[in-house]
């Protein structure tokens, strides 16, 4: 019983340092600057096409439509009670 307790501890301790790898793209706003280098990362702060290009002009990036903003904002349906 003991060998089982220690292997379930053993498994779970493994498990948790493992880095979490967090969502690539924000779901903030419909445009990210995609930004290359020693360190590539996706910087999504940006309204419009020609707003992020203006940023990425004269750096190694370029600007990507946020594969997640199309649901950031969808409505719930609406339950209604007692409309049989």
């Amino acid at each position: 019983m003991r060998i089982l307790a220690l292997a379930i501890l053993a498994i779970g301790t493994i498990s948790a340092a493992a880095p979490a790898r967090a969502q690539t793209y924000g779901g903030g706003y419909p445009v990210c600057l995609h930004v290359y280098g020693p360190v590539t990362y996706y910087e999504c702060s940006y309204t419009s096409i020609p707003q992020c290009n203006a940023s990425a002009s004269g750096r190694a990036a370029q600007c990507v439509v946020n594969p997640y903003f199309a649901n950031a904002y969808q409505d719930r349906p609406v339950r209604r009670r007692g409309a049989y």
